[in-house]
Order: C-alpha cells, then structure tokens, then sequence
C-alpha cells in the first residue's frame, strides 16, 4: 500500500468497566477563560479513571505551579499503565460518531507521520496547517509532552472527499463492527460512540481510497490533510520529533513511536460538521483612522451602508473580498479590490497587523455574530467576516498558503472533540 502518511496505531482504550463519561474530557484549548468550567468537570470526574488527570487544561497555563501539574500529568499516564486501566487494539483504526447539537459527524482515528508534515508558511507537505503557527505558542506544549507515555489526541484533521470515499463506506456498516464504547459526553458534550475497525480489507479500503484522493491533487502540491483543530499540538508534535530524531539512527527513526502522532481525521464535506467564521472587535480607533490603514491594503474600497445585520450578511456571503463593519447601530458592507491575497481575512490582518504596530488600537477575536453586535453597541468596531466555504477550503490554502489565526472554528466549544483514545510515544 501507498504510504500516504495516515495510517492504524496501536490504540489505547479504558477498560469496559470504566465510566466513560467521566473518562472523557473536552479539548483542554476550550474554555480558557471560563475556570469554572474545568472545576465542574474535576468534580464530575472525581476519583474515577479520568483523561482530565492526563492534560493540562490552558486556563492553566499562566498560572504558577504549571510545572508540578504536567508531572502530576505524566505520574497519572504512569499509575493508570501500571495499573491496567488501558486495554490495547493494535494495528487497528477507530471510527467515532459524533451526536451534538449541530449533528451527527463521523471520523477516524489513527496516527499521522510527522515526517510529511510542515507547519512553515511556505509548506507543500502532505500534512499541513490551516491557520498561521504562532511559533511562541510551541515550547509550553512540548513541556507537556516531553516526559509523557503516552498522547491523547483533541486533533481534528481535514480531508476533502466530496465522494465520501473514505470515512463514509465505514460509516454505512458500522452495525456489523465491534462497539468500543458508546457514552453521553459530560457537560453537553452530546454523545460519542466508537467502532474497532482492525481488518485487513477494512484497512486497504482506506488506503485505497485515500490512494484516490492523493492522485487527484497537484504532485507539486499535495494537500491531503489539513489541520482543522489542535494545530498548535501537532507543531508541537512534529517539534518534538525533530528534536528526539537527531539523536536516533536512520533504522531507529523508521518506526520510533514519538515519529508519529494519533489524530482524528474527518471529511470536510461531513454535513455534521459545522464551520463558523471568527470575527473581529476594534477598540479605541475611529473609523476614520480604520478606513485610513485599510486605504494602505487594498487598491478599491466600496463602502455601502445598509440597513441591518442580516443584510449584510447576505450581501457578504455573495461578494467577494467584503466583509461587514458595525459601529453603534449602523451597519456597512465594504468591497475591496486590489488586495494581496484573495480572502478578506487576510485584508483585516493586515490592517489589525499595522494598527497594532502604530498603536492605535486593539482587537479581539470573537465567536457569533450577535456577541459582535453587543460589543459594537458599547463602542467598539465589530467587523463580520464571510461564512467559510467548504467547497474552497483547501483551494484557498493552495492559494493563500493558510488562513490568519483564528478565522474559523470547528463547531462550538462543546463539539469540540474530547480526550477518549490513547498511544504510547515512548
């Protein structure tokens, strides 16, 4: 078979006797600045065998003592291997459905090979990212998984298989697969449910048709997969990997386990997964001064005011390069023309880029429309950004190179996806 760089892992599952909703823990990236949402998770899962002991949620991660709760963390991963919490299916694939609010969603855990993937701007890799790595943001996760045992994946990687060749055909005969678990997720997580798929058909049927997907692509470009969440864990995966390499033999560094990384990957084109634009406040600018910096990025600039914010979405949703600013209770579609790179993302970054370097202003990034219109009332500049298009993602990183940070996300908070399957990286 083709080595296409996603492939089975000798996967970790608790035993059948262990609660799983108390097991499983959303992405430790969510909730960061809501605390007391991660103490209601450390309650519910009190003293049974539990993923949250084996993370460190970020809203940690400022804080002091970070040190002793990442050895807190490996102790745990030590103690529950000793202990026989684990059950292991090696060589074998995971395939999860997903229930939330949004819908059902189908994926298929396995392990990535980090040699295919970059995470550079510039990246032709195999395996790439999506949103601009933030290079600072590396060296704190690799603290976490320096010393670990073991990994436990909150990554969502994307495929574009509008033919649904690969997760789906899985998907349609799930009765006749082995249940793993099947569990309500905590704090409205939804539902969650797993099937082993371990045989040798089952197996070459996803080569093959992952085989398809990668003759259908520019050789000169291949993208495959493309991260959808936990980009900066993977980097920092991948980060790892090139540092334990250097001291490894080439026969050493052909099956070492840390050369690898266990994932989730889905089909964009899955109607269960929902992708929502993240739009921007500015604080403490006039529109005068925004008009002005924007004025430096494009060559055209149409500005119509119209009468509300839905329509103005409509009429963003079918332009091209324009976005929504509201100000008060005013509302303006702005059309440019003109500009550097073809998504109007990358228009507001750059703007956000030069207003921050000439302090005159500040930003944040915010989820939900209507959150935009509340800050935009109290004086802030709310900017609303086009609905991403699942039918152009991946043609809009071959041609952009990624989005800027923090332009999309995958479903809310608590669709995210939650810690359940384990791998050993030692």
């Amino acid at each position: 078979m083709k080595d296409l760089g996603f492939s089975p892992a000798d996967i970790l599952l608790p035993r059948e006797d262990i609660d799983m909703e108390r097991w499983a823990v959303v992405a430790c990236d969510q909730y960061t600045s809501q605390k007391e949402y991660w103490e209601e998770a450390d309650r519910i899962a009190g003293d049974s065998p539990s993923t949250l002991r084996l993370i460190l949620p970020e809203c940690y991660l400022e804080e002091g003592g970070k040190e002793e709760r990442i050895k807190k963390a490996d102790e745990a991963m030590e103690k529950y291997l000793e202990d026989g919490v684990f059950r292991t299916f090696p060589d074998s694939y995971v395939l999860v459905k997903r229930d939330t609010e949004t819908g059902t969603r189908y994926g298929l855990v396995g392990k990535l090979d980090l040699e295919k993937y970059d995470y550079s701007p510039d990246s032709t890799s195999l395996i790439r990212a999506t949103e601009g790595t933030i290079l600072s943001r590396i060296p704190p996760r690799k603290e976490i998984r320096k010393n670990a045992p073991l990994e436990l994946p909150h990554i969502m990687v994307l495929i574009s298989d509008d033919k649904r060749s690969v997760i789906e055909p899985l998907a349609e005969k799930r009765d006749k697969l082995t249940k793993l678990y099947d569990s309500p997720l905590m704090l409205g997580g939804g539902h969650v449910t797993g099937y082993l798929v371990d045989s040798t058909e089952d197996k070459e049927k996803i080569n093959e048709a992952l085989e398809v997907l990668y003759n259908s692509l520019d050789p000169a470009n291949p993208l495959l997969f493309a991260m959808g969440d936990g980009n900066h864990s993977l980097a920092s995966a991948k980060s790892s990997w090139e540092d334990i390499k250097g001291k490894l033999s080439e026969e050493e560094r052909k099956n070492h386990p840390a050369r690898y990384a266990l994932v989730e990957i889905e089909n964009i084109f899955d109607p269960g997964l929902m992708f929502e634009p993240i739009h921007r406040a500015f604080f403490s600018i006039s529109i005068p001064d925004f008009d002005e910096i924007l004025s430096h990025h494009a060559k055209r600039i149409e500005k119509d005011k119209i009468s509300s914010c839905e329509e103005g979405v409509n009429l963003i949703n079918r332009k091209k390069q324009s976005f929504m600013l509201i100000s008060g209770g005013e509302y303006y579609v702005y059309t440019l023309d003109g500009t550097e790179r073809e998504l109007p993302a990358w228009t507001i970054q750059s703007v956000i880029d030069e207003m921050l370097s000439t302090k005159k202003g500040s930003v944040d990034y915010i989820h939900g429309i209507e959150a935009t219109e509340g800050l935009a009332a109290k004086g802030a500049i709310g900017i609303i950004l086009p609905d991403i298009s699942k039918e152009t993602f991946f043609q809009s990183i071959l041609t952009d190179k990624a989005f800027p940070r923090k332009t999309f996300s995958i479903g809310h908070a608590n669709e995210k996806r939650y810690y359940i399957e384990a791998r050993k990286i030692r």
